[in-house]
Parts: C-alpha cells; structure tokens; sequence
C-alpha cells in the first residue's frame, strides 16, 4: 500500500486549478512503476517524494503521464505546501533535476496562504518553427517576438492581441504534437495577463495552470517592455476546462541582466488515499 494525496494548485477552491498526485513515501514505490503510476493517476504531472542528498527538505521526482521532468510548477509548489502543511514549516527547499527550489509561504490566521518559489532563471532563443507553429494554432501572427524558454521544462512563448483570441483559440492539437513543443499563448496589458498552454506532444492537450511557464511568460514580458522589473503580474488559466487558476509571477533584475524569477500561487488539499501495487 502506496499512500498519496492529491492537491489542486494555484486556487483555494477545492476542484480547480491544477490537480497534482503527491507520494510523500516515494522511496518505498519501486522504480519500475514510476512512470505507470503517473500514467495510472492521469493528471498532468504526480510527484514522489524522496529522502534529500543535499541541503533541502526533500528530493522529488515529477512525472506527466509519458516522461519524467527535471522541473515544473505546479508540482513543486503543491509538494512544498503539502510538505510544508504536515511539518509546521513556512520555507521547503525542494531538490529537483534542476537543484533546489526555494518555497516560501505566507500565513493567514495561522494557516497557510500564498506559496512563493524561486524558480531556474531561463535561457532564450529564437524558435525557427514560428510559421508552422502559428499556422496550428490557428492565428496569423505574434505582437512580440516567437521565443523558445528552457527553465527545465521548454516553452514556446505566443504573444496576442486580445484575451478574447486567446480565449477562442482552437488549436490543431495533431499539427501541435508533431511539432513537439509546449506553447503558451498569453494577451493582456499591464499586470492582467490571460494565458492557455497547450502541449499535446507531451501527452497534455491543455494545461489548468503551468507555474513553469509563468515564469518565462514574466520574462518574455520584461525583456519587450510590456511589464518593469519588479512588476508582480496576475495570470489567469484554465478557464476553458473548467479549472480556473491564479498564478502571480515577477521578474527581478537590471537592464539585460535578470536576477531572480519568482512564482506564486495557492493550494488545497482535497484527497488522501492509497495505491495498491
């Protein structure tokens, strides 16, 4: 017997946001049936928690239903606020593929409120699939240059005009997976942004809430003059499946040179159960 949780991330309303399987005794499920396991709980990503080998909390291990990653959002905040929730703690330091990430949370009335990570600064580059990444999504151009982020994670940043277009997208989900990327499609102004993340490549046709893509859509953002270092932006996701979400991000830095990217969002538990394997 397996025992592990399920918490929605980025809402506080039980049944929205983004629904994450953590195993907080992931030491003792064997290897061999990671990856089944992940595929058998059919949420976008599920999370075992191992014991540390550095300085952190505790290792962690994220899978969607098809590949493992070295990183993403909503897995390390759900764990962190999981994590830090059982322990009395307001600061979990995570050990994932890409090294350790900080989460920090507030509290309100002595319970746990917003949850703050630190996440990888990305690396950018222009994406040399733009026409054919836009002809499957169905638009005919980007307000802001096509750019491919790798936090961990790859992202494929889609900037328009309205949060109405991004909201009537109906993307080609075939075109999209073969070409392999994970797409996020973002419009608003000032520190309202509406996004939806598409990746069908990796077994996710649409994402609630993608907290590693947040991150770069922040910096896409600052690096074109849309938002300032400093500016906490709202995003709001997954309205179009029925599980809207809330994300905060912000960007700091100087000139070309960016210092820290920061994440954040809520979470609740709604499950506990046990997997028999």
């Amino acid at each position: 017997m397996h025992p592990y949780v399920i918490l929605d991330v980025f809402t506080d309303t039980p049944l929205e946001g983004n629904g994450l399987a953590v195993f907080p005794e992931g030491a003792a499920v064997p290897e061999d049936r990671l990856q089944a396991i992940a595929r058998e709980m059919n949420l976008s990503e599920t999370v075992f928690v191992l014991p540390p080998e550095g300085d952190g909390h505790a290792r962690i291990r994220i899978f969607t239903t098809v590949e493992e990653l070295p990183f993403a959002g909503h897995p390390v905040l759900g764990t962190a606020y999981y994590l830090a929730d059982r322990d009395g703690l307001d600061r979990v330091v995570l050990e994932a593929g890409v090294g350790p990430v900080p989460v920090e949370f507030a509290r309100e009335d002595g319970r746990l409120g917003i949850g703050r990570m630190s996440q990888p600064i990305p690396t950018w580059e222009p994406y040399d699939r733009a026409g054919e990444l836009l002809a499957a999504l169905g638009v005919a151009r980007s307000e802001l240059p096509v750019e491919r982020y790798v936090n961990g994670p790859e992202y494929v940043n889609i900037v328009l005009d309205d949060p109405e277009r991004v909201a009537a997208l109906r993307p080609d989900m075939n075109a999209l997976a073969e070409l392999g990327v994970a797409v996020s499609c973002f419009a608003g102004s000032g520190k309202r942004w509406k996004t939806r993340m598409f990746a069908p490549g990796l077994g996710v046709n649409e994402d609630p809430a993608t907290g590693s893509a947040a991150g770069p859509l922040a910096v896409h953002l600052v690096r074109h003059g849309r938002i300032g270092y400093g500016d906490e932006i709202e995003i709001s996701q997954g309205a179009e499946i029925a599980r809207p979400s809330t994300l905060y991000a912000r960007v700091l830095g100087e000139g070309d040179r960016v210092d820290a990217v920061e994440v954040a969002g809520s979470a609740v538990l709604v499950a506990r159960a046990e997997l028999l394997v």
